[in-house]
């Protein structure tokens, strides 16, 4: 019976973790460290979508549970509660029931923002990143209706039961067509900063950041299933923004590609801030810890434009930027207690390539070749460079603690 309710309780834990949005390591760790904190071995293999654990009960006989992983949520508030909770029920070690009922509680009473604070980070994201790609005030808040409507189509698309790709397709192309829309009516002056801006919201940030922590981490097959969907998703934005600028092509003519300037440091810095405010309300990160990941993104940003300033080179700015906003997030996170991943994901997505993939398809659909493989190119590059700086600086973390992790007075750390 202990043992049954002990499986139940890890399976539920894992499960959750895995549902919000949480690396493959932090549900694999928080498991295999609660099963052991009752002495019992175990072993949990998750990938995204399957969590499997197996104990070993006191008489011998070996107990598997395996539970199916759906579409993955962005909720790092949930992560970081389960996460407390983890070292909580190992620090303790209460009976099965009352670590199961502390389970439900964290369920229950978890912070959430309503579909109105929700469609608010949203309009934030939007409208931040829409002035950070050298959108005007008026571009901005295009990209924010845009960015409400992608919050509507959200909606939508969960109540249908839609898969990531479908829904991300369907978003990209609406938001993109009501963008040029708006541009035909003289309400915004450059459609490009205007889905660009919206499109930040559809961007993979957690996927592509958890894929670089699970390959960082050893979890290979998971980083790679990451990976092959952080692909997946980036060809559904670029089918959707094709989609809409060839009907916008037949219906309000051809025009040629303007790309944005940028405004200058301050200015991007402060749309910047504004932008991750919205994405830390999208990935329900409440309180102080908001504003802090926010600040990251300042910190990553800045060193990305000093680094440019000195080499010409965006590769190499990219580089550094990833680092320092990795560093960051790995010092707020042993300062504050709270996972490095809802720092560092928040902090890199000013150097998230949006608009490299929107002028990389963009390009495509014109026939412009030359541009379109010049912009692939450098997109590529700069995904590349940014998953480096993630991994040079959190392999460097976790080296540094690997003793301490692996001390046996820290089953809880």
């Amino acid at each position: 019976m202990k043992e049954r309710l002990l499986l139940e309780l890890a399976m539920n834990l894992g499960y959750s973790l895995a549902m919000s949005g949480a690396e493959t390591y932090r549900i694999e760790e928080s498991i295999v460290r609660v099963l052991r904190a009752y002495g019992y071995e175990a072993e949990a293999f998750a990938i995204p979508n399957c969590l499997t654990i197996s104990m070993m009960t006191d008489d011998g006989t070996p107990m598997t549970q395996m539970r199916r992983i759906g579409n993955h949520g962005n909720n790092l508030d949930a992560v970081e509660r389960l996460n407390n909770l983890s070292r909580k029920i190992c620090s303790s070690t209460p009976e099965p029931e009352t670590a199961l009922q502390w389970f439900q509680d964290t369920q229950e009473h978890g912070a959430c923002f309503h579909n109105w604070g929700k469609a608010t980070g949203y309009f934030l994201g939007a409208f931040g990143f829409g002035i950070f790609y050298g959108g005007s005030l008026a571009d901005a808040l295009g990209a924010g209706l845009c960015g409400l409507l992608i919050f509507a189509i959200d909606l939508w698309m969960d109540r249908l039961g839609s898969t990531q790709f479908i829904r991300t397709i369907f978003a990209a192309f609406c938001s993109s067509l009501l963008a040029y829309f708006l541009q035909a009516l003289g309400l915004v002056h450059g459609a490009d900063s205007a889905i660009i801006g919206a499109l930040m919201l559809l961007v993979p940030g957690l996927l592509f950041t958890n894929a670089m922590r699970d390959i960082m981490y050893g979890d290979t097959n998971s980083g790679i299933n990451r990976i092959v969907q952080v692909f997946l998703i980036s060809i559904a934005i670029a089918l959707g923004t094709a989609g809409s600028l060839k009907i916008a092509h037949v219906f309000l003519g051809d025009s040629a590609v303007i790309e944005a300037g940028m405004h200058s440091p301050l200015i991007q810095n402060l749309a910047s801030f504004i932008g991750a405010i919205g994405f830390s309300i999208y990935f329900n990160i409440h309180g102080p810890g908001g504003l802090l990941c926010a600040l990251g993104s300042v910190f990553a940003w800045s060193s990305y434009l000093i680094t440019v300033r000195f080499t010409n080179n965006v590769v190499w700015g990219n580089l550094v930027a990833a680092m320092i906003g990795a560093l960051y997030a790995e010092t707020m996170a042993r300062i504050r207690k709270y996972p490095a991943i809802s720092y560092l994901v928040v902090s890199i997505f000013p150097l998230l390539p949006g608009a490299g993939v929107y002028y990389t398809m963009t390009y495509a659909v014109q026939g412009q070749t030359d541009k379109f493989a010049e912009h692939g190119m450098l997109t590529a590059a700069i995904a590349g460079s940014i998953a480096l700086g993630i991994l040079l600086v959190s392999s460097a973390f976790r080296l540094a603690t690997a003793k301490r992790r692996t001390s046996p007075s820290a089953k809880c750390s």
